[in-house]
């Protein structure tokens, strides 16, 4: 093929795209396509592609092959269609907000969900007419009595963020189908490894790709479906609209580490259960941890709700409580150094989160305090090292903050 080459005047150029070699086989891995624009065929053929007659794509913006080919393995794990990649987690969210609620809705949301979504929930929405309220998500009792006659949308995380409380999904399904309002799930810390939402009721459900399903902590994307097709639409519509595009490198990224997905979170799933047993074995005698909560635990307090809901699987992060105010906290920080103190999870590697100055600093001492947040809380993320290595630099980082 003669390259750089106009095929109608025959005069050659460097500014030309060029046309894709051909080749007998294929790529092993998918191709990654910067292209912001598509050329078209002609006019009509630009008509046919915007009116669903042809496929193909015209402007980056709206849309682009990576994230299809993302959203479609995606779609796969979570027993979804034609799901939409945006350019984080949060934008998903956003995209679910601004497509399908409108001034005069209200939003009633689990009381414990990631901090920006708090933030939007308390502070952005509201500026928009949205009215947004919170109950405990684990009594289901409190669920129904806050819903309300304009209860459009109904947003909860399976397992809360960072206690780690699981929703009564059953009777909360039941409260959103009889209130005729959208159940939302985010589904970012259970993973579609250990639960789909959509078998359990939801309308909706929202991944942060940033976290587990990419893994590596070099990407950020989110990802949002609907059962509904206009419901899909209508968060498509609105994702094009405010440009929360994402970028075809990183979804070529994503789409990489997804290829480990199912490995990684099996072998982390497997050394966190070890290390909340072995930090609950530090509790008596005051060694230095006052609490740990992991689901797969008889002493969680939804240890029976999680064994049903889950099916035996109970995920990569435990959260624990250390003795101690900030100084302890630094201190075990400091001590750990091993294991990199950074506000994200799911990364390959184990990461340690203080909720206190990070993803709940938003909130009041009292209001932490409330819902279980203490000072020395911190959360772990567990990833692929060997589970001995851990567990030793965890403990050498409980003997720093006790001075032995």
């Amino acid at each position: 093929m003669t390259r750089n080459k106009d095929q109608t005047t025959g005069r050659r150029t460097l500014v030309r795209g060029g046309v894709m070699p051909e080749s007998a086989s294929r790529p092993v891995v998918p191709p990654l396509q910067p292209s912001v624009v598509y050329a078209a065929s002609s006019a009509d053929a630009l008509d046919a592609q915007y009116e669903g007659r042809l496929a193909g794509y015209s402007y980056a913006r709206e849309g682009h092959p990576n994230a299809d080919m993302l959203a479609e393995k995606i779609d796969w794990l979570e027993g979804g269609e034609d799901g939409l990649v945006t350019g984080s987690g949060m934008a998903a969210i956003s995209a679910m907000f601004l497509g399908l609620l409108s001034r005069g809705d209200h939003v009633l949301a689990g009381d414990q969900l990631y901090g920006r979504s708090l933030r939007m929930l308390t502070q952005d929405l509201p500026r928009l007419g949205i009215e947004t309220s919170f109950a405990d998500a684990g009594d289901a009792a409190a669920m129904a009595v806050a819903i309300r006659p304009n209860t459009r949308l109904i947003l909860v995380e399976a397992v809360s963020n960072p206690t780690l409380r699981v929703a009564d999904m059953t009777a909360i399904a039941g409260l959103a189908a009889g209130a005729d309002a959208l159940l939302a799930v985010d589904n970012t810390f259970t993973t579609p490894a250990m639960f789909r939402p959509f078998e359990h009721g939801a309308d909706i459900v929202i991944n942060s790709i940033t976290k587990f399903l990419a893994g590596h902590s070099d990407v950020t994307l989110g990802y949002v479906t609907a059962r509904d097709a206009d419901h899909r639409q209508a968060m498509r519509d609105a994702a094009v609209t405010w440009g929360l595009t994402p970028s075809p490198f990183d979804c070529w990224l994503a789409d990489r580490g997804l290829h480990s997905f199912d490995l990684r979170f099996a072998a982390a799933e497997r050394s966190a259960a070890t290390i909340a047993d072995h930090l609950s074995g530090h509790i008596p005698g005051g060694r230095g941890i006052r609490r740990v909560l992991y689901p797969g635990r008889a002493d969680h307090p939804d240890h029976a709700r999680a064994r049903t809901l889950f099916g035996g699987r109970h995920g990569n992060m435990v959260t624990f409580e250390i003795e101690g105010g900030r100084e302890a906290v630094n201190a075990f920080i400091g001590a750990a150094a091993g294991i990199p103190f950074a506000p994200t999870l799911g990364d390959i590697g184990s990461t340690l989160s203080h909720p206190a100055s990070s993803s709940h600093r938003g909130l009041s001492a009292d209001d932490r305090a409330a819902l279980g947040i203490g000072e020395g809380m911190f959360r772990l993320s567990v990833g692929i090292e060997p589970v001995e290595m851990l567990i030793d630099e965890l403990d050498a980082a409980l003997a720093a903050v006790k001075g032995d």
